[in-house]
């Protein structure tokens, strides 16, 4: 939570996932509407169809499991805080990162460090900084236990190199840390030929849980729907169960309706698989466009390689924000949503520091203001060329120069 300056007040939830902004596919509403008279709730932790539509399609990943290593669950949230709750300690996790993962250890009690990321991806820790993160907390009496990590990130839109991840999880293991992989965005990498995305669990799979929310690429935000793949092990065993334990508690079940479209979706039918391809095309088109205005007007930012996303460090335009009375990344949200017309959560959301100027922006409102232009960009051949685009687009390159051009008064005479 962040509680200073003042006159801000604290933040103490962050922005959900970024939406696709698409239509549903008609597939899943019909899948959805067929089980809406099924009177019978969805088992907790999920029933034996989900379950078994999970196993495969982590399997189809590299990621074999059998349904008694495998829990569903009303959303990724529900189940980190399952799995805080039944690991204990203290939590670690990279900075940014994902803007839902530090208050569910926060609701519990749990303190959560954060730590630098290496140059080459956001969403993996540095392992030098880990190992004196770890060695720090230790010193000062805390019980580091939990690193949550993702190879695929929200809020950069990179994707850790399998080198980096392999050092980092070497460095967690020789701590005895657990990992749980946020893969929720896995499936959205903007070139999956060219780009190798690996899973912490291929790598350390005794001591990892991976953790996949079907809002990334499957079904729509509006349906909650999401699973974990334990460790195939005695601890898996006992941790599968504490998680179940803190579901049940909570009465964190995925609705019926909503449990028969995620088993349909995790089997990956070629309807499934064709939408989420073009979904995933027109958001690396609209990302890499975004991108190169963001860039052109002197900002920085990591090209995004997955998700629905870029972000953005305003940095070097300091002084023209400052001219604008932006001093710190609140600031920097509430301009930008102003003259974007659209959400620019500010780093401070994602664990960033609060005077660091930076920004999650979304591609999902580039696509248009209604159902109807939405759906058009997925079917065009051009979306970029589609009148709505070309307006989003070109707001956004004016706010970025108009900062440039102030910028460049701002700066002192050489």
């Amino acid at each position: 939570m962040r509680t200073d300056p003042e006159d801000h007040g604290p933040v103490r939830y962050g922005p959900p996932l970024p939406d696709d902004g698409l239509p549903v596919l008609p597939e899943l509403t019909a899948v959805l509407a067929a089980a809406a008279g099924r009177p019978r709730a969805e088992p907790v932790g999920g029933g034996t169809p989900l379950l078994e539509a999970a196993c495969d399609y982590a399997a189809r990943r590299g990621l074999p499991a059998e349904p008694d290593h495998v829990a569903a669950a009303p959303g990724a949230p529900s189940l980190l805080l399952a799995l805080t709750a039944a690991l204990g300690g203290d939590v670690l996790v990279p900075r940014p990162c994902a803007a839902w993962w530090a208050p569910y250890a926060r609701l519990l009690g749990r303190p959560v460090f954060h730590v630098a990321t290496p140059a080459e991806c956001g969403g993996v820790p540095d392992p030098y900084a880990l190992l004196e993160t770890v060695r720090r907390v230790r010193a000062e009496g805390g019980d580091p236990r939990l690193l949550v990590l993702s190879v695929a990130d929200d809020p950069t839109a990179t994707v850790a190199p399998p080198e980096v991840l392999h050092e980092t999880v070497e460095a967690a293991a020789g701590e005895g840390l657990h990992l749980v992989s946020d893969e929720t965005w896995r499936d959205t990498v903007h070139a999956p030929r060219e780009t190798v995305l690996l899973s912490p669990a291929e790598m350390l799979p005794d001591r990892v849980t991976v953790v996949t929310d079907l809002a990334g690429s499957l079904l729509p935000a509006s349906w909650p729907a999401a699973f974990a793949r334990f460790p195939a092990n005695g601890d898996g065993d006992g941790l599968h169960a504490r998680v179940l334990d803190v579901l049940t508690a909570l009465g964190a079940r995925i609705a019926a309706p909503v449990a028969a479209a995620a088993a349909h979706a995790l089997t990956e039918p070629e309807p499934v698989t064709a939408h989420r391809a073009a979904v995933g095309r027109l958001h690396a088109r609209v990302a890499a466009a975004a991108h190169s205005a963001v860039i052109g007007a002197g900002a920085l930012s990591r090209p995004p390689r997955a998700g629905r996303h870029l972000y953005v460090d305003l940095d070097p335009l300091r002084p023209a924000l400052t001219a604008h009375g932006v001093g710190d990344a609140q600031d920097l949200e509430d301009f930008l949503t102003a003259r974007l017309g659209m959400p620019a959560p500010g780093g401070h959301r994602f664990g960033d520091d609060l005077g660091a100027l930076r920004v999650r922006l979304s591609t999902g409102p580039l696509l248009g203001g209604s159902d109807e232009e939405r759906a058009e960009c997925l079917t065009s051949p051009t979306p970029l060329e589609l009148p709505h685009v070309q307006r989003a687009l070109i707001t956004l390159e004016s706010v970025f120069d108009d900062l440039r051009g102030d910028a460049q008064r701002w700066e002192p005479p050489r």
